[in-house]
This record gives structure tokens, sequence and C-alpha cells, in this order.
């Protein structure tokens, strides 16, 4: 049983599937030194330590519910988390995603800060209504501006400081201590030692749109280093369909199709470029790893990618396979001095921006957070 008179923030989070455990992390860290003890709720999911380890957090609790549980009203949800929150004096809520959201202000009378990881989440009048219903116990980040600015405009009667951004963030000394040596990297992804390598990592997805990485591919191949691949790690519905279009192109012997890497990350320092050319990502946590492993990057233009890689990378219009291309082009002639230069100026955005340090001095200087420091 938890100290009942001390300080608490309840941190509830739907599961801690894919970068959901470390978004846990990210926010539990926040905390550290703060006087504030933090417990943090896992909506679905089987109790694991592993994941309770990875936290960062005072306490982890696993509601356990299933997929299908949690669907409709979730009265069950409700009711376990306000007995969770009758047991302990917690100050405020910072819940992940809209069905937390919605049970935490449901289950609970605190503050709730509603941590949005996707566009689209307010773009339902019923997901609006219910904003505007909680609105005086709510407030909103967005993992991007891209983000916070498409919920500015499905909540246009909302004042601007009550929806924030607070950048995703990483480690960059932890991903960096665990960072596979090139030529190790290359031999456990089954990539030729020699060869130049653009990597892509993600869900064989239409959100993803490798099918226009791999046309940019196909137009830069002549302009490439001899003997030039591209390695995709990932899968999906769309697996099929992409191997098919690699032999429409003729550049199926120079595709590998990799699958699932378990922690990919480690093995980013395989590629000689890192490309993304995803619909709209909201943030792009790829691209952080890619920076931390000091490979240049390419992203589309649009979404969170932008404020990623803008000034330190190569940005592209969406869906443009003939700029993808030039921009591959454009970072294969890199010589190794303005390949060190880049990976200087990445590593500098990294600290300046995107590390763990700098969001948290973001953090306690926002404007809901600042509110609810001064009504504690």
């Amino acid at each position: 049983m938890t100290n009942r008179s001390e300080p608490r923030v309840l941190q509830f989070c739907h599961s801690y599937d894919g970068p959901f455990l470390d978004c846990a992390r990210q926010y539990a860290s926040l905390f550290q030194g703060s006087g504030y003890k933090v417990t943090t709720v896992f909506l679905t999911g089987a109790a694991d330590p592993q994941v309770a380890a990875g936290c960062a957090s005072d306490e982890v609790l696993f509601m356990q519910f299933s997929s299908a549980a949690v669907r409709g009203l979730k009265l069950g949800a409700i009711a376990a988390l306000r007995k969770i929150a009758a047991q302990r004096h917690f100050s405020f809520c910072i819940a992940h995603r809209a069905k937390p959201i919605y049970v935490a202000l449901l289950a609970t009378k605190l503050q709730v800060i509603g941590v949005h990881h996707a566009f689209g989440d307010y773009a339902r009048k019923g997901r609006q209504l219910f904003a505007n219903l909680f609105r005086k116990r709510l407030s909103l980040l967005g993992v991007s501006d891209a983000v916070r600015d498409d919920m500015r405009r499905c909540l246009a009667q909302w004042p601007a400081e009550r929806i924030q951004t607070l950048y995703n963030r990483i480690d960059v000394q932890a991903l960096k201590g665990s960072l596979v040596p090139r030529a190790q990297a290359r031999e456990a992804l089954g990539l030729p030692a020699q060869a130049w390598v653009v990597g892509n990592v993600g869900r064989l997805h239409p959100d993803k749109d490798q099918a226009t990485l791999l046309r940019g591919f196909a137009q830069a191949l002549p302009g490439l280093p001899a003997g030039a691949r591209l390695a995709i790690l990932g899968k999906g519905r769309l697996e099929d369909p992409l191997k098919a279009l690699a032999v429409q192109l003729g550049i199926a012997a120079q595709v590998d199709f990799l699958g699932q890497v378990p922690d990919a990350r480690r093995y980013f320092q395989a590629f000689d470029v890192f490309a993304l050319s995803s619909d709209h990502e909201p943030f792009g946590m790829v691209l952080l790893e890619a920076m931390v492993a000091g490979v240049p990057v390419l992203a589309t233009a649009c979404g969170g990618a932008r404020e990623v890689v803008e000034g330190v990378g190569v940005l592209f219009p969406l869906a443009d396979a003939g700029q993808l291309a030039q921009g591959l082009r454009h970072l294969a002639g890199l010589d190794a001095e303005q390949r060190a230069a880049c990976a200087q100026h990445m590593l500098q955005r990294l600290e300046e921006r995107f590390s763990d340090q700098a969001v948290g001095d973001t953090f306690w200087r926002l404007p809901q957070v600042r509110a609810l420091l001064a009504e504690a």
C-alpha cells in the first residue's frame, strides 16, 4: 500500500506496445527530483515485470483489460481506475491517447493533461463534445506542433494555451551506448559489408508510404554508388504488394525486406542514409534514432517530421518520388568530412530540442503545468 498522503502523479497509458513503453518512461522521468511520486497504470496488456522496470516509475499497475473490454462505455475500466485513485493522493493525471483520457475524466475529479500522438483525434464531433464538456479539467499536449495545430483547428473555441506541444524525446547517451557497430550491424541484418545502404524502419502500411520510397530509390539508383541497396525493416499488410512493386520497378534484387527486427534502432549504424517517406508522420521517433546513430536523414516535408529534420537533413514533398530520388543522390555525394559535420549538427539538434533535459525544461514551463502547480 502506498503512503496516502504523499503527492503523486497518475500516468494512465492505453498499452505498452511499440513506442508507448518509452513514452511512459519519458513522462515519468519528468518528475525525478520534483517531490512527486509517479504511479503508471496500463489499461491493457498483461502484467510484465520487464515493462514495470522500464517505466522509470515509483509504482506500476496493470489493469489487464482486453481490447474488447475497453470498447463502448468502458464501465469496468472506470470503476477500476476510480478504486486506484481512491487509495492514493494524486495531484493530477497525465493520460496518453483518447481512451485513457476518457476513462480518467469519468473515473476521477483530477485535472487531466491529455497527450495525443496522432492526427485526427478530435475530428469527430463526439470527441469534440466530450472535450468541451470537460474543458475545465482537461488540457492537451501534442507530440509535435503539427499535432497541436490539428487539435487547435478541431477545438477552435479553446484558448491556445490549453493546447500545447511537448516533443517526444530520446535518451541520447543510453541509445548511443546500445548501438551495434556498423560491421556487426550489417552482419546481423544480412547486409553486404561494402554496399551503400538506404534504411527504412516502420510498418508496411499506407501511412508509411514505402511505395514512394521504392519508386524514388528506383529513380535514384543509376546515380547511386554501385551495389546500392534499400533495406526495409518492418512487417504489415502491404508486404506482398510492396514486393510486387519492387519487381515491377526492376529493383527486387536491390531491395531487402528484412521483416520485424527486435530493437531495430540498435542497428541503425548499418545504414548510410535513413529515409522516411511517411504520409503526415505525427512525429517520427525513428528520425531521432537515426540522428543518434549519426546517419543522414531524408524525410517528407509534412507532419511532425519537418520539425525534426528541417535544417539538419533533407526534406522532400509528400509522395514525390522524383524529389526523394534527388535527395538520395545528394546524400550519396557527401564526403567523410561532410558526413561528420552532419552528424555533429544532428547531435546538437537532439541536445537542444529532443533530449530528456531539453524537453523536461519545456514541460515545467508549460502554461497548464504552471497552473496545476499553482493550485497544488
